[in-house]
């Protein structure tokens, strides 16, 4: 079973960058696509960005432009560069894996198993 630790969270300033990561432990020899999704209060959690192992890249529109998700040197390392951030992309960010079909990427149920979440806090 694979395994994800996320980190990278903290507090930063409107138009400040971050970069969030993303390691995977674990069986990780079948190839599995990761995605990264966030979750404000009193909201469901909503799909960021995903990159599979052919390192095509998708993204939401609201963050298209702005963030960009990329495969580390490191093997199994994903990260997620925010930049130009806003009050609005304030949320704990998860990273996960699955191994559906291109047209459920968007869809957090069809991913096995998640990181345990970190902080994106934006605020002056």
């Amino acid at each position: 079973q694979v395994q994800l630790s996320d980190s990278g969270g903290g507090l930063v300033q409107p138009g400040g960058s971050l970069r969030l990561s993303c390691v995977a432990s674990g069986s990780t020899s079948n190839p599995y696509t990761v995605g990264w999704f966030r979750q404000a209060p009193g909201t469901e959690r909503e799909f960021v960005a995903a990159i599979r192992t052919s390192s095509h890249t998708y993204y939401a529109d609201s963050v298209k432009g702005r963030f960009t998700i990329s495969r580390g040197n490191v093997k199994n390392t994903i990260y997620l560069q925010m930049d130009t951030l806003k009050p609005e992309d304030t949320a704990v960010y998860y990273c996960a894996a699955t191994r559906g079909v291109l047209s459920s990427i968007r869809d957090p149920t069809m991913y096995f198993t998640w990181g345990q979440g970190t902080q994106v806090t934006v605020s002056s």
